[in-house]
């Protein structure tokens, strides 16, 4: 269905190529998964099976890629539209029209389609992602969770034989990422669909591949899941669990792993032991405990028109802790972040930043008091460089010369300074992002889904700066759908509902008991209340 052959392509103007010699065959009916490190080449590889490169992108591209018969060096892009349907990281970019069941329709109107095989398809693409309460919601009212279904959405009533996607499950809440690749996976073995993704989060998708294509470099190596793993740099944490206690063959799923968790259970302590943090004085035995209140909200309300976003939300931020909200897509998480960073003002109740009403403040004022990355980073850049970026973020925020690049490059290193930010992959606009908020430490830092993009690697460095900002006196509030990020960093975690507060407690106490917030060793190991597998390490070698 897919191949490539000897394909090498290299960006203009670019030092190196981004795909090397890249020699493989995607049969039909298969789901294939892309994994590699942030900036490997994995959404190259992607856009060169539709044509995106080289038509869209220019560059040179040297050997051949075909699909269903057909090269994608004389057939652009919209000669593929009826055969490949592709989903990228942004849903915002690939949108046309305003109105969800419109932009469901919208790429079969292109192709011709009848009317009634259109509605059909249009039917049943909305019961398939569970889009029925949307259908009629502008495009511009829904959260990103729900902007990426319709973009998958619209990419499936074109009924495509090949499916590509880029990072499908990143901004989708647990749940809905289940309901997704449940749909893919029926496509995949009742029709005959080809699919072809990319995903940092192997937690959910690694177990439904049938074939992993390794990036490293622009070069692609091929294994089953199991061999993949085996060797590979970034793991789930199931099978990082596997490999600690040396289980044999390696899980791949919660399932695999909870079969083989009988005799794991009876070497580990009733409790689990618990990593410390390392406190600004440097002393690893001591844990900072929550100080005084930086933000709070009193009975907030916020309405988009007749949508209810929030309902009488009442919470104290404190310096010092790492606050995650967590909730299923369209909740009213983002909502809650742009009032608590002053950008809408409250239809009710407050909400107070240091003892100040945020939307009311000047930008001088407010920016040394709250920070916010955006669930789409792109919007805090605006230089033609990374360089200048930078240098501009540290001019703005009064930073000694260094500063801001320095951070960038804890989160996402090797990144060319000359390179403009909306050129390099997702994850690493999000680390430029990242960079610039976290880089002048305000009291208050906001950050809607900081690991959307990120892989194992990155994420683990952003670990780490959070820990250090909660133990010098920061507090962190995140909103997002990564269970193994809260499991890592969050010592409280919030849960909405529909816009309501429906769970408000320590972490650990909230994600061990829920099926769907739960990260894989708290799965692997419950009913015992286990987060992480530097937890399990710990108990096992003490």
């Amino acid at each position: 269905m897919i191949r490539f052959d000897h394909v090498t392509f290299t960006y203009a103007e670019a030092p190196e190529p981004a795909l090397r010699d890249v020699d493989l065959h995607i049969p039909g009916g298969e789901l294939w998964l892309v994994i590699g490190e942030t900036g490997s080449g994995k959404s190259t590889l992607l856009q060169a099976i539709n044509g995106l490169v080289p038509h869209f992108t220019g560059g040179e591209l040297l050997g051949r890629v075909e699909v269903d018969g057909l090269a994608t060096s004389t057939h652009p892009p919209r000669e593929l539209a009826g055969t490949v349907g592709m989903v990228g990281q942004d849903p915002d970019a690939g949108f046309v029209t305003d109105v969800v069941e419109d932009e469901l329709a919208y790429t079969m109107e292109n192709l011709g389609v009848a009317p009634a095989v259109m509605r059909r398809r249009v039917e049943d693409v909305l019961d398939l992602l569970n889009l029925h309460p949307l259908r009629t919601r502008a495009l511009a009212s829904l959260s990103s969770g729900q902007k990426q279904r319709v973009a998958i959405g619209s990419a499936l009533t074109a009924s495509p034989r090949v499916l590509v996607l880029d990072e499908p499950t990143s901004a989708l809440d647990p749940g809905a990422a289940e309901e997704v690749l449940a749909a893919l996976t029926r496509l995949v073995h009742d029709l005959g669909i080809t699919v072809v993704t990319a995903e940092h989060r192997l937690e959910r998708v690694l177990q439904y591949a049938d074939r992993v294509a390794v990036v490293e470099g622009g070069r692609v190596s091929v294994a089953s899941p199991a061999e993949a793993m085996v060797g590979a740099s970034v793991v789930p944490p199931v099978v990082a669990l596997g490999r600690a206690v040396g289980w044999s063959p390696l899980p791949l799923s919660v399932r695999d792993a909870r079969r083989l968790a009988d005799g794991l259970r009876s070497r580990l302590p009733v409790g689990p032991v618990v990593p410390p943090h390392h406190a600004p004085d440097g002393d690893p035995d001591v844990v900072p405990l929550p100080g005084a209140v930086v933000g709070s909200t009193t009975r907030l309300g916020a309405r988009y028109g007749s949508v209810v976003a929030l309902r009488d939300v009442s919470l104290d931020v404190r310096a010092g802790e790492v606050l995650a909200v967590m909730g299923r897509n369209g909740a009213g998480k983002s909502t809650l972040l742009a009032h608590l960073a002053g950008l809408r003002e409250p239809t009710d109740g407050k909400v107070t930043i240091d003892g100040q009403v945020p939307h009311r403040l000047k930008a001088r004022d407010l920016v040394r008091r709250v920070a916010l990355v955006p669930a789409d980073p792109g919007m805090l850049l605006y230089a033609e460089t990374i360089d200048a970026e930078c240098r501009g973020a540290d001019r703005d925020s009064a930073l000694d010369p260094g500063t801001t690049r320095a951070a960038v490059e804890r989160i996402v290193p090797g990144l060319d300074p000359a390179a403009h930010p909306r050129d390099v992959s997702e994850g690493q606009r999000l680390g430029v992002a990242l960079g610039v908020v976290l880089a002048p430490a305000p009291p208050l830092v906001l950050l809607d889904e900081p690991t959307r993009g990120l892989d194992y690697v990155a994420k683990a460095r952003l670990v780490e700066i959070l820990r250090e900002l909660s133990a010098s006196g920061h507090a962190v509030v995140m909103a997002t759908h990564d269970v193994e990020l809260v499991a890592e960093v969050a010592g409280r975690v919030v849960v909405l509902a529909d816009g309501e507060v429906v769970a408000d407690g320590p972490a650990r106490e909230v994600v061990c008991h829920s099926p769907i917030f739960a990260p894989q060793v708290a799965k692997v190991l419950a009913p015992d209340e286990w987060l992480t597998v530097a937890e399990v390490e710990a108990a096992l070698a003490s």
